[in-house]
């Protein structure tokens, strides 16, 4: 004879229905649909930026998008306008504050409003610490902290006007558990991590949604844009194969959609890739074991040495390796995304 379900069965069961309904509801109420809606995406001229404002322009937005090279900026207005032709390009140093004030002025009184912010600009310089000057972390925080700081100083007062708006800022899993070789970004993007958690503490009454995105590595083509220093060729190596390992990393067109739908719903953080959700849980777990394991990956690095304190482009320490079919996807994804300009 079955036995009936008990009353405690049945009150987890409402319960639980009870739960998944509101946050459905939640979920609905905060979505916002980016057809007609005005979207600035810094470093939007190439890799996961340009992938976000074609997607955006896709689904109906207005964009507008800034880089630092007018060259840049005018290869990637080429490949988008035919999905954006209303698309605007302004070239902006984003670690200038006065810069960025004109540049979102100039985004208002073109579109009339801004609707969501999307702080994308990033850059890498790959080494051992030994190698690491007082200038990288400069560099690092002035791209990686203050320039998503300037952006929404401007932008936040035309939201909260309209009591509308969503900010995105693309963090990382070096924003989140510490990573050996990458010093600057890892100190700049926890800087940025903790902006980021506490703007959405802030913003969320006047309904500003703010989301931190934390995304593991992701085939943007970027690693020929980025610098490298002491053993450059080896160091380049190591992070262009990572990078091309469809098993490490995920697609920018992947990534892309994911962040999109996550602030479109008003989530408060995104993290991407399997890799990366593991090596969060794990550092949140253990931090310990977690840095000791690291120290132990530190040391198949490679050693200091070779340009010492001087750096080069990605793309000007290519060898061998590098150019064999270890990392065509990569290479692919450089020439989709406009990082091989």
């Amino acid at each position: 004879m079955k036995k009936q379900p008990t009353a405690q069965v049945l009150f987890a069961a409402v319960a639980a229905g009870a739960v998944f309904a509101g946050r459905a509801i939640i979920r609905s109420r905060r979505y916002m649909d980016p057809r007609g809606k005005v979207v600035l995406i810094t470093g939007g001229s190439r890799g996961l930026g340009f992938v976000l404002a074609r997607q955006l322009a896709d689904r109906g937005a207005r964009i507008a998008i800034c880089a630092r090279d007018e060259s840049e900026l005018q290869r990637a207005k080429s490949e988008l306008q035919p999905h954006c032709p209303d698309l605007l390009n302004v070239v902006c140093d984003i670690t200038a504050k006065a810069q960025v004030d004109g540049m979102v002025e100039g985004v208002i009184a073109h579109f009339k409003h801004l609707d969501i912010l999307i702080n994308n600009a990033g850059v890498i310089s790959v080494g051992p610490s030994e190698s690491m000057t007082v200038g990288d972390y400069q560099e690092a925080m002035a791209t990686h902290f203050f320039g998503p700081l300037y952006t929404t100083l401007a932008a936040l007062p035309h939201m909260r006007k309209r009591r509308a708006g969503r900010i995105v800022n693309i963090s990382s899993i070096g924003g989140v558990v510490p990573a050996p070789h990458l010093l600057p970004y890892v100190a700049s993007k926890f800087a940025l991590t903790g902006f980021s958690q506490g703007l959405r503490t802030e913003l969320l009454k006047d309904n500003i949604y703010v989301t931190s995105v934390f995304p593991g590595l992701m085939r943007t083509g970027s690693p020929r844009n980025a610098f490298f220093k002491g053993r450059h060729r080896e160091e380049y190596a190591w992070f262009k194969i990572a990078d091309s390992m469809p098993l490490l990393s995920m697609s920018a067109e992947t990534a892309a959609r994911k962040i999109i739908d996550a602030f479109t719903h008003g989530r408060a953080d995104l993290t991407l890739t399997l890799q990366a959700k593991i090596a969060a849980r794990l550092h949140a777990l253990m931090p310990g074991a977690f840095e000791d394991i690291a120290a132990m990956f530190n040391t198949l690095l490679p050693a200091p040495g070779g340009l010492g304190i001087a750096r080069l482009r990605g793309a000007e320490s290519e060898s061998q390796i590098t150019r064999s079919g270890l990392t065509s996807l990569t290479d692919s994804a450089a020439r989709k995304y406009n990082e091989a300009g």
